[in-house]
C-alpha cells in the first residue's frame, strides 16, 4: 500500500505546496482522496493520471478540497477513460456534482459534439454520500470513514486504509477529537493535518485576531498534533495541510518532537510513502521507513 502525498497545502495559494490531495495505491487500484488545486497536474507526475482512478473520495465540501473536480473529471476523459468517475463524499456531494456538471454543461455539449472521441462515459460521475459507518473493498484494499470533528462544517471525514497487515489513517481537516484518535490507535502511519498558530500573526486588511482564532479553532494545532499522535500510539506521524504553506519546518519539527518519539515527517508534494516496502522516497532520496508502533 502507497500514499502519496498530491498536495499539501490550503487555500493559500503556494507554488511549493498544492491543494489538498492525497493518491492511495495497491495493486492495481488507485483511490484519491480530495481533489485540491493542481491535482490533475501532480497525478500525473505520480504517474497515476484521472484516468485510471477507480475511487475519488471527497473529506469535506470546502472549496480548497474540491475545487479541480470538473478539471479532473474533463482531464480524464481527455486521457481516455472510457467509465465514469467514482465520487465518495459526505451529504451534499450529489448536489454539489450535479449542479457543478449543470454550470459546465453547455461547454461540455460543444466539446462532445466537435471533438467526437469514442466514448463519453468518463463524464458521468456516480455519487455515493458517505455515513459514519460507510466501508468500501477495492481488491485488497480496505476502507472506511473516520467522522472527525470540522465544525461549523456539518459532514466531515477522515479515511482509514488497511492492506497486507497495515493499517494508514488521513485525518481530514479537523480539530482533535475522539473519533479519530480511536481510529488511528495503533496505525502505522497517521497523516493529519496542522495548523502553526504562531505562525499566522494579525495583518490589517488580510486577517484580524478573530480570524486566526476562528481558523485555528477547527483544524489541529502543531502544538496538539504530536500528543494527539502519541496517545494513539501511531507508528509515524506524517504531516500536511499546511497553514501557513510556508511554515518553518525546522522549527514545526522540534515542536512536534516534544511531544512524539515515533518518527515525525514533515510533508512535501509528490512525497510517497511504502508502508508495505517499508520505504519513504522524495525525489530521488530513498529512506527506510520505520514503522514499529510508538509508545502511547
Amino acid at each position: 500500500m502507497q500514499l502519496t502525498l498530491l498536495g499539501t497545502g490550503c487555500p493559500v495559494v503556494s507554488l511549493e505546496r498544492y491543494g489538498p490531495a492525497q493518491l492511495i495505491r495497491h495493486d492495481s487500484r488507485a483511490v484519491l482522496v480530495d481533489c485540491g488545486s493542481g491535482v490533475t497536474q501532480r497525478l500525473l507526475a505520480a504517474g497515476c493520471p484521472g484516468r485510471d482512478l477507480d475511487a475519488v473520495l471527497l473529506t469535506h465540501l470546502h472549496s480548497d478540497h474540491l475545487v479541480d473536480l470538473y478539471q479532473l473529471i474533463v482531464s480524464a476523459w481527455h486521457q481516455g477513460r472510457a467509465r465514469p468517475q467514482q465520487v465518495y463524499g459526505p451529504p451534499g456531494t450529489r448536489t454539489y456534482v450535479e449542479g457543478l456538471m449543470a454550470l459546465w454543461r453547455q461547454e461540455l455539449t460543444q466539446r462532445i459534439a466537435h471533438e467526437k472521441r469514442p466514448s463519453t462515459e468518463a463524464l458521468e460521475v456516480e455519487v455515493t454520500e458517505i455515513t459514519p459507518d460507510w466501508r468500501l473493498a477495492l481488491g485488497g484494499l480496505e476502507i472506511e470513514a473516520v467522522e472527525v470533528d470540522h465544525r461549523p462544517v456539518r459532514h466531515a471525514f477522515g479515511f482509514a486504509f488497511a492492506a497486507e497487515g497495515r493499517r494508514l489513517v488521513l485525518s481530514g481537516d479537523t480539530r482533535p477529537c475522539p473519533g479519530l484518535e480511536a481510529a488511528a490507535r495503533g496505525a502505522d502511519l497517521l497523516l493529519n493535518e496542522v495548523f502553526v498558530h504562531r505562525e499566522m500573526p494579525v495583518i490589517e486588511g488580510v486577517r484580524s485576531a478573530e480570524t486566526v482564532e476562528n481558523v485555528g479553532a477547527y483544524h489541529t494545532l502543531s502544538c496538539e498534533v504530536g500528543k494527539l499522535a502519541a496517545r494513539a500510539g501511531v507508528g509515524c506521524l506524517a504531516l500536511t495541510h499546511f497553514v501557513p504553506p510556508a511554515c518553518d519546518r525546522a522549527a514545526l519539527l522540534a515542536e512536534v518532537r516534544q511531544d512524539f518519539t515515533g518518527p515525525v515527517i514533515v510533508g512535501e508534494d509528490l512525497m510517497t510513502f511504502d508502508l508495505t516496502a517499508g520505504t519513504l522516497t522524495y525525489g530521488q532520496a530513498h529512506l527506510s521507513l520505520p514503522l514499529e508502533r510508538a509508545s502511547a
